[in-house]
């Protein structure tokens, strides 16, 4: 794991590049070359919409080989913000009783995965060291409901951001706590976003890439009265299961079943001789007439599973986000019996 020295000597050599890694969330994750004044950009535009000013605080507690970790040093560097650092964990606010503990009781700005926000809710002193974050933006998984739910309540901003390693970091954040709460994502400064003729969206962001980028993500565009965009993510097109003619949104069916559903578990498909492709669910758990129960009482006619299927583990990628393909092969083996 790569130590905050390792990459701030990475950063002041002469080199106008940088070695970043992307999630992996569609496979082994990838090694690829950014330029390190389009990362400055993307961390001007951050701290610009966020109103991040010298001498504030920020939480640097991801690891630094991904993307998500290296753009918390860049903008402290480039807003002068004084790093707070402490080692990656499902607990970045536990209290450890040490000199530096007091610097998690003032925090202008943090950066988290949702299982870091979901873990630090569950004690009561770092709940409370949470909620006096003024800025904490999530990203790098999906919010479930009931963590978002939770999060609504409190009394600074939380955002949930969009963005890959491409965009180095996010893109775009939509509010999650107070009265302006949304659903809908707004583009950062200097970026634009299309849909493309299969409804996926598209970004223009050439402050950070110059390229236009043509992403997997299936969204919803609306214009509002002052001309601005925004976008709502229904799910990616890898994941649409077309049975019968009827196409099917993976996320948006687990997305209805997440607060009915106790135990883990996936939406994927199988092949199927009369619909073409079958949705499938994997579960951990043996109950599987109780979960398609759960099904049928929650969801639409022609989402409900075809196939509810029992396993140890849901497989997850190196960084905890949905192994999909992986998914697909399990489904396909249990099913065969193989």
């Amino acid at each position: 794991m790569m130590t905050l020295d390792e990459f701030l000597k990475d950063w002041h050599d002469s080199r106008p590049q940088l070695l970043v890694h992307t999630s992996g969330s569609t496979g082994k994750p990838k090694p690829m070359w950014v330029d390190k004044q389009r990362m400055l950009n993307s961390a001007r535009i951050t701290c610009d919409f966020l109103g991040l000013k010298a001498g504030d605080t920020a939480l640097l507690c991801m690891p630094l080989d991904y993307i998500a970790g290296k753009m918390v040093v860049v903008r402290a560097l480039q807003r002068h913000l004084r790093l707070i650092s402490v080692p990656p964990s499902g607990h970045p606010l536990a209290v450890t009783e040490t000199p530096e503990d007091k610097d998690l009781l003032n925090l202008t700005f943090a950066a988290m995965v949702p299982l870091q926000v979901y873990s630090s809710l569950q004690e009561p002193a770092e709940r409370e060291r949470l909620m006096s974050i003024r800025h904490l933006i999530i990203g790098g998984g999906a919010i479930d409901d009931s963590l978002e739910s939770q999060l609504q309540q409190f009394p600074n901003a939380v955002w949930s951001t969009y963005g890959m390693t491409e965009t180095l970091s996010h893109i775009a954040l939509r509010r999650i706590s107070g009265e302006n709460s949304s659903l809908w994502y707004s583009p950062l400064d200097g970026v634009d976003v299309s849909l493309s003729s299969d409804s996926c969206l598209e970004i223009y962001a050439p402050q950070v890439n110059p390229e236009k980028l043509h992403t997997n993500d299936i969204a919803e565009l609306r214009t509002l009265p002052d001309g601005s965009k925004e976008f709502r993510i229904l799910g990616r097109k890898d994941n649409v299961i077309d049975s019968g003619g009827i196409k099917i949104q993976a996320e948006e069916v687990e997305r209805l079943l997440r607060p009915h559903l106790s135990c883990g578990f996936m939406i994927t498909k199988v092949s199927d001789a009369r619909l073409g492709e079958a949705v499938t669910i994997l579960i951990e758990s043996d109950d599987a007439d109780s979960a398609l129960s759960i099904c049928r009482n929650v969801l639409p006619k022609h989402w409900v599973p075809r196939h509810v299927l029992p396993i140890s583990h849901i497989p997850l990628t190196e960084t905890g986000k949905p192994a999909r393909a992986e998914a697909l092969l399990l489904a396909s083996k249990v099913l065969t019996g193989e």
